[in-house]
Parts: structure tokens; C-alpha cells; sequence
């Protein structure tokens, strides 16, 4: 007795990996307390938000910012709002009311975020 030949699925095509910057999958808000500049992502898409998460860690925004910030980076995940939010400690020179710097309130942290690249399939 012969088996039915099983029908076999067409083979999905392959992902492209390929590099873009956050601004392709994200937005971005900025603003500050003290001498430090806290930075928040968001993803524009649902399915982008997991891959924020695997590539935009506290270790890879600190080498970003490198010789702007002095201090570390914390990140926070809020998988319920598809966002993640750093504070970049040593940022701001002292804060808004006493720091010299063009920018004392930190608010052109999120369009510097959004300058990095990760590879994305796409």
C-alpha cells in the first residue's frame, strides 16, 4: 500500500539583514533632570520592538554618546508602551541652570539617538 506524498511547504525567501538607523523604526523623546538626560525609544511598530531590545543596550548607547556623556547609562524596558528609556548620567555639564553648554536641557539626545544604525531584517 502506497503513502500519500506529503506536500512540502515552498521554502520562505530569505531575510535581508542590512543596516539602517533607529529613525527608521523608532521615535524619540528627550529631556532632562540634573546633570542628566534621559532618552526615550520608541518603536514605531510593534514587531520593531524586539529588535530594539536585543540591539540598543546601555553598553552600545554609551560608545554613541562617547565623549558626550561622562557618567553610565541605565536602560529601562516598558514592553507595555513598545519603548525603552536611558538615562545618560554626566550629560548635561551640571544641568540646565548652571551648565554652559548650547543644549543644558538634553533636547537633541533623541535626534542623536536616532542617528545610530543596527542591522535589521528587512
Amino acid at each position: 500500500m502506497r503513502r500519500p506524498r506529503r506536500r512540502l511547504k515552498p521554502a520562505r525567501p530569505a531575510r535581508r539583514r542590512r543596516t539602517v538607523r533607529l529613525v527608521e523604526l523608532a521615535h524619540a523623546r528627550s529631556g532632562d533632570k540634573g546633570d542628566t538626560a534621559n532618552v526615550g525609544l520608541i518603536a514605531r511598530r510593534a514587531a520593531d520592538y524586539p529588535v530594539l531590545v536585543r540591539q540598543v543596550t546601555a553598553a552600545r548607547v554609551a560608545r554613541h554618546f562617547k565623549g558626550m556623556i561622562t557618567g553610565p547609562v541605565e536602560r529601562f524596558e516598558l514592553p507595555n508602551l513598545r519603548a525603552l528609556n536611558f538615562l545618560l548620567h554626566g550629560a548635561l555639564d551640571g544641568g540646565g541652570t548652571i551648565s554652559l553648554k548650547t543644549d543644558a536641557q538634553g533636547k537633541v539626545f533623541s535626534t542623536a539617538l536616532l542617528r545610530m544604525e543596527i542591522a535589521a531584517d528587512r
